[in-house]
């Protein structure tokens, strides 16, 4: 999971700019993997965040979320097999484990989307967010990913569009939660501030986890660089 950073509008954008959209980007990704998975009582799987920092004037910042993904812990012959699984129970594990990793790529370019719009004083809900919307905030490749799983999942057209709605809609629902918002707010921050090169999963469970409780603080989208 990266964001992709070639922009499909003539819009420039300011190096830094790019380096806080990727950090929420990231951060989106990874909060989802963990807190998205563990409310649908999903099985926890393994996720780092590699970071490359420029050295000098000429270097980009870049980040990326690795591995994370439930279908590439289940059986290949099960993911191949799906559509003539005899077994329910089989099935359904197999669907709730794509539909989560669809959600947890759309929520990376969501959560660079309401960034932007906070950043912008603009209001952010579901009617002005669409599918090719996100294209514009790093999600090229994501998409391309969610489509060859819905593609590979479901057979028919309308049901693959009706699919792509309902989990966008799950994935806003997601950051539209104040507390996980402030997740990925706080791993925002830190993915930057660190300086480290690989963000270990359990220190990106550990930000999550301190994020839940009352006394960690709800740090700021609007003015990131007073947080530096």
């Amino acid at each position: 999971m990266e964001r992709n950073y070639y922009s499909t509008t003539s819009t420039f954008v300011h190096p830094s700019e790019l380096n806080w959209r990727t950090a929420f980007h990231e951060a989106g990704h990874a909060a989802a993997i963990h807190l998205g998975n563990r409310q649908k009582q999903l099985p926890p799987v393994f996720f780092e965040i590699h970071v490359k920092r420029p050295s000098n004037a000429y270097d980009d910042f870049f980040a990326k979320v690795i591995d994370g993904n439930l279908i590439q812990n289940l059986p290949i012959a099960v993911v191949e097999s799906f559509n003539e699984l005899s077994d329910d129970n089989q099935q359904h594990a197999c669907q709730r484990a794509y539909e989560a990793d669809v959600i947890n790529l759309l929520v990376g370019p969501l959560a660079e989307a309401k960034y932007v719009s906070i950043r912008d004083d603009e209001v952010f809900n579901i009617n002005l967010i669409n599918f090719k919307a996100l294209h514009n905030y790093g999600g090229y490749s994501d998409l391309e990913k969610v489509l060859s799983y819905l593609d590979h999942f479901i057979a028919s057209k309308n049901q693959r569009e009706e699919k792509m709605q309902e989990l966008l809609s799950q994935a806003f629902r997601f950051i539209d939660n104040r507390r996980h918002w402030k997740c990925i707010l706080n791993l925002a921050h830190y993915i930057l501030d660190s300086q480290q090169e690989i963000i270990s999963c359990d220190e990106a469970i550990g930000i999550f986890d301190s994020c839940l409780t009352a006394n960690t603080p709800f740090r700021s989208a609007r003015y990131p660089f007073l947080f530096g």
